[in-house]
């Protein structure tokens, strides 16, 4: 079974004894790291007392952070102001550069995770929780050391300037995402809320301009009825969550403009999709009824789906092979010949999560010394070459653990439905005509279905053959 293009899959409330164990086997399977090392715990526990402060002090600014309820590795606070003919973009980043240093415990292990791993029932931190959710965490009320961006943007929303300093801010609150979507719509919103609104719907449109595409997927949730059944639902992302993620990417796309121009830098980069890749995926377009002209670009057609229908659900899950081939590119002299990134459709790079993501710290650390017209810290160019390496087998071993908890999910939530028949659309045939995928309706699950020559893009009642929470297989045949 293949996940649909869902960003995660959240089990709220207790988690069903059936599913820990299945997220337990998960983790074992995967080999994904356990407890941290004394020695990295009581390097963290002592940096975390003693913490380099910058002596640049913008507790003054009125920041706040938005992320989902409950979050505590807070990366990101901003505060927005309107300025002569145009807007100004605070944006403040967990300084972990302020705690850990290159070479050091932390470090270390750092490098062995890569990035956070997200489970339904928890998660493997990249830090120590006691920095990652402590002390470097940009929590309300607390001073904390920041990598302070600035850019200035015209009345259209482009980036007219651009620098990050080390200073120390405060957030005033943490908002999220429905808190900041209600006062949008029902005009409440001021300050920083009503201009994220602003500003977003601006960088929206100048993505769309540029040919950008940003995937809108939904997310799935498992909810337990009251017969003690479970079903698998989807939550569409809310509007707030598109504006506040084009503050990030519009800072990334500066951090790359940045390390492009200073000849050094680690950039996160996709190429284009090859022409064949294009072809197959207009033809999935065609049938799957989602109207795709001549002359629109992939971009175009992308900003105009609702993921609720399953038809188009099941085209942003085909098409996903345009945006396959992410990774990094690490250098230190001539910039690399692909620069850009095929879906931001621009150069891009990942500054804005180093609680979450290891790279984001070292690029971050050359962006202040390239802002500063300082020399970039030589144990950062050192390690530079290694590090794309390691976030494509870290990368790896975090995206195989998010389909195999949605798989293991699936599979539990229709364990007791085998037999029943549902409807679906067929979104791939296999070459021999012995089966292909199927998009089931409800609930929202991409399998396999076997059956003879299967109509591509066409609606079929299926039958639910088998669903095996120990092996975490859905399968379906033509009922």
């Amino acid at each position: 079974m293949i996940a649909v293009p869902y960003r995660n899959i959240r089990v709220p409330g207790e988690c069903h004894p059936r599913l820990e164990e299945g997220f337990e086997r998960i983790r074992r399977e995967l080999k994904l790291p356990e407890e941290f090392p004394r020695a990295v715990v009581d390097e963290a526990e002592w940096v975390a007392e003693v913490p380099r402060l910058p002596a640049l002090d913008r507790t003054d600014l009125p920041l706040i952070t938005i992320d989902p309820p409950g979050a505590t590795d807070l990366d990101q606070a901003l505060h927005l102001e309107e300025r002569p003919g145009g807007y100004r973009v605070w944006y403040a980043i967990a300084d972990v550069g302020a705690f850990v240093r290159p070479g050091g415990r932390i470090d270390a292990e750092a490098r062995l995770r890569g990035e956070t791993v997200y489970l339904p029932d928890g998660r493997v931190p990249l830090h120590p929780p006691v920095l990652s959710e402590g002390a470097a965490s940009l929590l309300p009320g607390a001073v904390r050391p920041a990598a302070l961006w600035c850019l200035d943007l015209d009345a259209d929303g482009q980036v007219v300037g651009a620098d990050v300093t080390r200073a120390r801010v405060r957030s005033r609150e943490r908002l999220d995402y429905d808190y900041v979507q209600a006062a949008v719509d029902t005009g409440t919103a001021d300050g920083t809320l009503r201009l994220l609104a602003e500003i977003g719907r601006l960088r929206l449109a100048l993505e769309r301009a540029r040919d950008g595409v940003t995937l809108p997927v939904p997310e799935q949730e498992v909810v337990a009825g009251a017969d003690g059944c479970y079903r698998v639902e989807l939550r569409a992302p809310l509007d707030a969550e598109a504006w506040n993620a084009q503050i990030s990417l519009m800072t990334g796309m500066a951090a790359a403009t940045m390390m492009l121009d200073a000849e050094i830098g680690l950039l996160r980069v996709l190429p284009p999709a090859p022409a064949d890749a294009v072809a197959r995926v207009r033809r999935a377009a065609a049938a799957l009824n989602v109207p795709w002209p001549e002359d629109a670009s992939y971009g175009d057609v992308v900003h105009s789906l609702d993921p609720r229908i399953p038809q188009q659900a099941a085209f942003l899950e085909e098409s996903t092979v345009l945006l396959r081939g992410a990774g990094y590119a690490a250098f230190d002299g001539e910039p690399p010949a692909e620069a850009g990134h095929a879906a931001v459709a621009a150069p891009y790079a990942h500054v804005t999560a180093p609680l979450r993501r290891l790279v984001d710290r070292y690029a971050t650390e050359i962006c202040l010394a390239v802002a500063a017209g300082e020399p970039v810290p030589e144990e950062v160019r050192r390690v530079l070459p290694e590090l794309p390496d390691v976030m494509r087998a870290t990368g790896r071993r975090a995206g195989a653990a998010e389909r195999e908890c949605v798989n293991l999910v699936e599979a539990f939530v229709l364990r007791d439905r085998v037999g029943q028949t549902f409807d679906a659309v067929v979104i791939g045939a296999d070459e021999d005509g012995s089966g292909g995928e199927v998009q089931v309706v409800d609930p929202p699950v991409v399998a396999r279905c076997d059956g003879e020559r299967l109509p591509l893009g066409e609606p079929v009642r299926v039958r639910l053959t088998r669903a095996d929470p120990a092996t975490r297989e859905v399968r379906f045949g033509l009922a």
